[in-house]
C-alpha cells in the first residue's frame, strides 16, 4: 500500500521516524480504516482533543503503522453532536480506547456495541468530562466525589449454563501488583469467559500534561508507567523535539538506546524469574532475581537512578558516561549472558516447567492479527512487528537488530521471545557502548513562535509506545496522549485463558505482563 491510497494530504513531521499528519471528512474516516486493514496495517492509537473554540474545537485522532511509517490522522467534529464513527468493527482493539475517549471528553463512538464506561466508575466529581476544554470547562483538579460514594455496578457479561460459576478476583490481590478486577465464568476449574475491568488507577495524568511546560512535561511522561520510564521519556522527547525542530546529537540518540536497552533486560530478568516462580521452579526465580539487582544497582551507578528515570531529557540526555563506565557496562553484558544462557537450558530441560508452559495460554496467530495483539506477546504469536527493525530511527538504524519471534503463542512462546531478547539486547549494549560515537550530549531547544505538533514512536520492552503531542500558540502543552501496547493487549489476555484452568490464570496474565498504570491515564 502507498499512502497516496489513503486518499489524504499528508505533511511529513520532522521526527526520526517516518511520520506523516493529515485530516480527513466524516464520510473517509471509515474507509480509510479499511484501506489501512486490508493493506495488512494495524491501529496504533485512537484519542480525542478538544482544541477549544478558538482553535475549531473538538476532533477525535488515530494513529495507524502502515510500511511507510506511521500516520496521524484527524476526524474535526461540529460542537452540536460530537460523534464519530465507530473503529471497532475493523479494529477490535479502538473499542476500549474509544470507551475511555467518551470517559475523558465525551466524544462517543456511534454504532458502537459497548458504551458501558471504561475510566469512569461513578466516583469522579460531578460536572464535564475532565479533558473538556471550553464552554463550562473541566472538572475542578481539587474537586473530589461525595464521601462514602461507592463505585456504580458494572454490568459484566454473564453466561449461563448448567454448572456455570463466577470467581470475583480483586481488585485489591495479594501482593503489590496494581489493582485489577476479573470476573471468570468457569465449569469446574475449566475457564469459559474472562472478562477485566480496569481503570482503578486513573491519575488524571492527560489532563496534568496540560498544567505543564513542554520541558518539564518528560519528568511526567517518564512515570507513566515506572517499568518503561526510558521509553516514555524517549517517545516524549522525540515528539516535542520533532515539534521544536531539534535535531539530537548523534551520541545522545546512542546513549538513549543504551539505557532503553538496559530497561528491556532489566524487565525481562525479572519476567523470566517470576514465570519460574509461578510455575513451581523457586530456583529461577532467585536465580533472575539475583542477576536483575546487580543489573539495576550498576545502572543506578551509570545513571543515578536504578530504574534509569529522567536519564532521557529534551535535546538529549541527563549524563555522559566515561570510558571506565562504558567497560563496566561491557563486561557486566559478558557476565549476564552466560548465566541467561545457562538458565536457559535449566528452563528448557526442566520437564515440569515446560508441562506448565507449552500449549498453556495460546493466541494463535490468526486471532493475534485479528485483535492487534502487538509487542512481545505479539511476536510470540507470529506477529513480525518490531519498530527497531520495522522502523528503525537513529541508532538503531545501524545496528541491525534480530528480531526475536516465536508461532505457537503460549507461555512457552513467550518466555523464549524473551530470552531471544534478552540476549540481542546484551548484544546491542556490548555495541553501543564500544561504538559510542563522540561530541556533545544534549542540543539547546527553541520553542516557535507558532502552534505545532510533533510524535514519538518508540518500541519499548512491552510493546510500541506513542506519544502525539499538541503545543498551542501560547507555547502550552495543549494536549498529550500516552499510549502503551497493554491497550491492545490486556483484550486477548482475556482470551488467552478459555479453556485453560483457573489455577493457570497467574502464570498466564506474567507471560503478557501489562501494564495497568500506563493503561489507566
Amino acid at each position: 500500500m502507498a499512502l497516496t491510497d489513503l486518499g489524504l494530504e499528508l505533511r511529513r513531521l520532522l521526527a526520526p521516524l517516518p511520520i506523516w499528519h493529515g485530516a480527513v471528512r466524516d464520510a473517509g474516516w471509515h474507509p480509510m480504516a479499511r484501506t489501512v486493514a486490508a493493506a495488512g496495517g494495524r491501529l496504533v492509537a485512537v484519542w480525542g482533543v478538544d482544541r477549544g473554540a478558538v482553535q475549531q474545537g473538538m476532533a477525535v485522532c488515530a494513529a495507524y503503522a502502515v510500511p511507510e511509517g506511521l500516520v496521524w490522522v484527524e476526524l474535526p467534529l461540529g460542537d452540536a453532536e460530537p460523534n464519530f464513527p465507530d473503529l471497532a468493527d475493523i479494529f477490535p482493539c479502538a473499542g476500549r480506547m474509544q470507551r475511555a475517549m467518551a470517559d475523558l471528553l465525551g466524544l462517543h463512538a456511534e454504532g458502537s456495541g459497548d458504551s458501558r464506561p471504561w475510566l469512569d466508575h461513578g466516583v469522579w466529581p460531578p460536572g464535564p468530562p475532565p479533558l473538556l476544554r471550553h464552554e463550562a470547562g473541566p472538572r475542578s483538579a481539587a474537586a473530589a466525589a461525595p464521601a462514602g460514594r461507592l463505585p456504580a455496578d458494572y454490568p459484566f457479561v454473564r453466561v449461563e449454563g448448567d454448572g456455570v460459576h463466577e470467581i470475583a478476583v480483586g481488585p485489591v490481590h495479594a501482593g503489590i501488583i496494581e489493582p485489577g478486577h476479573w470476573r471468570f465464568s468457569a465449569v469446574g476449574e475449566k475457564v469459559l469467559r474472562l472478562e477485566a475491568r480496569l481503570g482503578y488507577t486513573h491519575k488524571g495524568i492527560e489532563r496534568r500534561f496540560t498544567e505543564l511546560t513542554p520541558q518539564d512535561a518528560y519528568r511526567l511522561a517518564g512515570r507513566v508507567s515506572g517499568d518503561t520510564t526510558v521509553a516514555y521519556a524517549w517517545a516524549y522527547c522525540m515528539a516535542l523535539e520533532s515539534a521544536w525542530r531539534c535535531e539530537v546529537p548523534d551520541r545522545a540518540t546512542w546513549l538513549r538506546a543504551l539505557v532503553l536497552e538496559r530497561e528491556r533486560v532489566a524487565n525481562h530478568l525479572g519476567d523470566l524469574g517470576a514465570l519460574g516462580n509461578d510455575a513451581g521452579l523457586a530456583f529461577g526465580l532467585a536465580q533472575f532475581s539475583r542477576l536483575r539487582e546487580d543489573w539495576l544497582r550498576l545502572s543506578k551507578e551509570a545513571f543515578a537512578h536504578r530504574l534509569m528515570m529522567d536519564a532521557v531529557v529534551p535535546g538529549g540526555v541527563a549524563r555522559d558516561l566515561e570510558p571506565t563506565m562504558l567497560d563496566r557496562l561491557r563486561r557486566q553484558c559478558d557476565v549476564i549472558e552466560r548465566e541467561v544462557r545457562a538458565l536457559k537450558v535449566v528452563y528448557d530441560e526442566h520437564a515440569g516447567l515446560q508441562d506448565r508452559f507449552r500449549t498453556t495460554g495460546r493466541v494463535a496467530p490468526e486471532l493475534a492479527a485479528r485483535l492487534g495483539l502487538t509487542g512481545l506477546a505479539g511476536r510470540a504469536s507470529g506477529q513480525s512487528a518490531d519498530l527497531r527493525c520495522d522502523h528503525a530511527w537513529p541508532p538503531y538504524d545501524r545496528l541491525e537488530v534480530a528480531m526475536a519471534k516465536q508461532r505457537d503463542g503460549d507461555v512457552a512462546a513467550r518466555v523464549a521471545v524473551r530470552f531471544d531478547e534478552t540476549l540481542e539486547s546484551l548484544r546491542l549494549i556490548r555495541q553501543l557502548s564500544a561504538d559510542l560515537p563522540s561530541g556533545t550530549i544534549r542540543a539547546e531547544l527553541r520553542a516557535p513562535d507558532a502552534a505545532c505538533i510533533g510524535a514519538g514512536w518508540v518500541e519499548g520492552w512491552r510493546g510500541e509506545v506513542f506519544v502525539a503531542l499538541e503545543i498551542g500558540g501560547d507555547g502550552r502543552i495543549l494536549r498529550c496522549h500516552c499510549h502503551d501496547p497493554s491497550w491492545q493487549n490486556w483484550p486477548l489476555l482475556e482470551h488467552a485463558i478459555i479453556g485453560n484452568i483457573v489455577p493457570d490464570f497467574p502464570l498466564i496474565n506474567k507471560s503478557f505482563n501489562l501494564s495497568y498504570s500506563g493503561h489507566d491515564l
